[in-house]
C-alpha cells in the first residue's frame, strides 16, 4: 500500500467518524430538548411519567392530562398558605434558576400536605418579536416550573397551567418574562 492509498483510507475514516459524531450530537440535542419540556406529547397535551412499577419491578408509563385554562384560578390566601413565587427569565431562555427548588419549597410542602390544594402556574411574555414564538416560550417556562413541582411530588392533577399571557412588563422588561407559581383556589 502506498502513501496515497493510506491517505485515502485515513480521509475516509475521518469522514465516517465525523458523521458518527454529528449524528451522536444531533441525537443528544433531541433527547435534551424532549427532556427539557418534561417529556410532553404536544399533540394531545399529555405528559408521561414513570409509575411506581409493576409486579416485576419494571417502571410503567402513565399518561397524565395537562390541565391548561384560559383564566388563571384565584390566588388562595389565608393562614398557612404560602406566598406566590416568581421566576424571571433572560430573553429567549426557559431554564429555571438553580435555586428553584428552594424557592418553591413552601408551595410544594403546602400542596403535598393539603389534599385539596391546587397550584396555579402562569407564564408571561412580552410583545417583542413573534407572538406565537413568545407564547411557546412562555409555555415552556411554565412547563419547567410544572416539572419542578412534579419532581418534588406534587400530583399532576392538582397543577393548573394557565395559557400564556402577554404583558408589557411595566417599566421592567423582565416582568414580562416571568412565571408565577401560586397556591390556587
Amino acid at each position: 500500500m502506498d502513501d496515497d492509498q493510506q491517505n485515502e483510507q485515513n480521509t475516509l475514516l475521518a469522514w465516517i467518524l465525523g458523521i458518527a459524531v454529528a449524528i451522536a450530537i444531533a441525537v443528544s440535542l433531541i433527547i435534551g430538548v424532549v427532556a427539557g419540556i418534561g417529556g410532553s406529547d404536544q399533540a394531545n397535551g399529555t405528559t408521561t411519567a414513570a409509575g411506581a412499577g409493576n409486579a416485576t419491578g419494571a417502571a410503567t408509563m402513565v399518561a397524565v392530562e395537562v390541565v391548561e385554562v384560559e383564566v388563571a384560578p384565584a390566588l388562595a390566601t389565608g393562614s398557612g398558605i404560602p406566598e406566590l413565587v416568581r421566576f424571571y427569565f433572560e430573553t429567549g431562555q426557559a431554564a429555571l434558576p438553580a435555586d428553584a427548588g428552594a424557592q418553591l419549597a413552601t408551595v410544594i410542602a403546602w400542596a403535598r400536605d393539603n389534599a385539596g390544594a391546587k397550584v396555579g402556574i402562569s407564564g408571561f411574555h412580552d410583545k417583542q418579536g413573534d407572538a406565537a414564538i413568545n407564547a411557546e416560550l412562555a409555555k415552556n417556562r411554565a412547563r419547567a416550573a410544572r416539572q419542578a413541582l412534579l419532581s418534588a411530588g406534587v400530583p399532576a392533577e392538582r397543577i393548573v397551567l394557565v395559557k400564556p399571557q402577554e404583558t408589557t412588563g411595566g417599566g421592567d422588561d423582565r416582568e414580562a418574562r416571568r412565571v408565577e407559581v401560586y397556591p390556587a383556589q
